[in-house]
Order: structure tokens, then sequence, then C-alpha cells
């Protein structure tokens, strides 16, 4: 019951800043002790119905950019197809894990006043330097079972490649590209659809609360905050990731 309620927090708070919360589940899923093989598919699979109703919303919205969208995701979806198929051992994964948690909890701890942040002067990401950058986030994607977004949306905040509505609506299909492509790769290895159906009850509550936080798009909780809170979440999973992996016993 615990899980099932974090899972929609996270599916709630993720939504209004436009992501879909893969690498909170991720974290989630490993400290909850989930066979590490289904944890991916798992994740992707809740950040799909996040980021979908995201997508809409700010499609309806009239932020969707394509210039700055196309190239990322076009290059990023045959890579976390590739991503998603190749067998990963459980120390390769939980290595690749640690780092990915790591990296994105230290780029939104650093970045997490930019969600509120004023338009200002902004230079629109060239087409290669956009494709270069999908496809290893695709890859990336793919393998650990992510969608990407919490890694492209600071890099386009660091370029100053959009307004902050326009970098949260290309996350949010960017998310949406990579973990359907991701998820197919994933689901083609032997016994992994078996495995996620026991956890059946995670995908309805994340569908539910994303939709929440589209809905209401919490309010009484700035957006800053938010990426903050889940900044230290991912940071504390990484930690205790780290210490499990490469601490050693006391004498």
């Amino acid at each position: 019951m615990l899980l099932a309620l974090l899972f929609f927090i996270v599916a709630a708070f993720y939504a209004s800043v436009g992501f879909g919360g893969g690498s909170s589940y991720l974290a989630l899923l490993v400290m909850w002790g989930l066979p590490y093989t289904a944890i991916p598919a798992m994740a992707l699979l809740c950040n799909i119905l996040v980021v979908s109703g995201n997508s809409i919303h700010y499609a309806r919205a009239g932020y969707i950019d394509r210039r700055m969208l196309l190239p990322p995701t076009l290059a990023s979806v045959p890579m976390a197809y590739i991503g998603g198929r190749l067998p990963v051992e459980k120390e390769l994964f939980l290595l690749l894990l640690f780092a990915t948690l790591l990296v994105a909890g230290l780029r939104l701890l650093v970045n997490y006043r930019r969600y509120d942040d004023d338009p200002g002067s902004y230079t629109p990401i060239s087409p290669v330097w956009g494709g270069v950058i999908g496809a290893i986030l695709g890859l990336l994607s793919g393998v650990v079972g992510i969608g990407g977004g919490i890694f492209l949306a600071p890099i386009l905040y660091n370029l100053r490649a959009g307004a902050p509505k326009q970098i949260a609506a290309t996350a949010s299909l960017f998310i949406l590209a990579n973990s359907i492509a991701g998820l197919i790769g994933q689901l083609q290895k032997s016994g992994i659809a078996a495995e996620i159906s026991n956890y059946w009850y995670l995908p309805l509550l994340v569908l539910a609360g994303g939709q929440l936080g589209n809905l209401l798009t919490i309010k009484w909780l700035p957006s800053r905050i938010v990426a903050l809170l889940t900044a230290l979440l991912v940071l504390f999973v990484a930690g205790k990731l780290g210490l499990d992996m490469f601490g050693t016993s006391a004498p």
C-alpha cells in the first residue's frame, strides 16, 4: 500500500513539471526489492501513462516547438529500442542505474530554480547537436528504464534553447517516444511481461496521479520545490545504491 501511494504522489508531482517520474519509479522499485529484470519495463510503462497526459496538455496549450522537439526525439527512438532489447547483467544494471540516478539528481538539484524561469533570450538548438544528444539519451533510456527527459530538460535549459514551458513540452514528448520504444524492446525479453503483470495496480495509480498533476498543476507547491524534492529523493536512493555496491562492512 505504501509503494502504491508513493507511486501516485510521484506521478502527480512529476506531471506538474512535465516529467514522467521514471527515475523515482526506478528508485522506489529498487528500494522495494522488485526483480531487477522487471524494473525497467515497469518504470517505462508508468512513464508512458503519465507523460501521455502531459503531452496532450502541452499540445492543447500550444507549447510544442517542433524545431526543439524533432531532432533529439527522432534520433532517440531507435536507440531507445536497441537499449531496451540489450540483455544486461544485474551488476551492470545496478551500476548504470546508480550513475543515472546520481547524474539526474545532481542535474535536477543544480537546475531546480530554472523551473520557474522567466522568458528571456533563447537560441534554438541545432538539428545535428539535438540528434547527437537524443541518440545518447535514447540508448541510456532504453537500457535503464527511463524516458530521458530528466537529462534532456537540464541540457535544454543550460543551452537556453527555449522558454520553460516549451522545454517541459519537449521533455514530455521525448519521454513518451523513448518510453514506448524502450518498453517494446524490454517486452521482447523472455518473461518480462509476466513479471510486471504482478504489479498491475502501479500503472493504474500513476495514471490517476498524472491526471491529478495535469488538471490541478499542484498550484499549492511551486514547480521549483517539486524539482528540489525530487532531486533529493533521487540522490538519497543513489547514495543508498552506492553504499550497497561500493561500501565495505565495518571490521
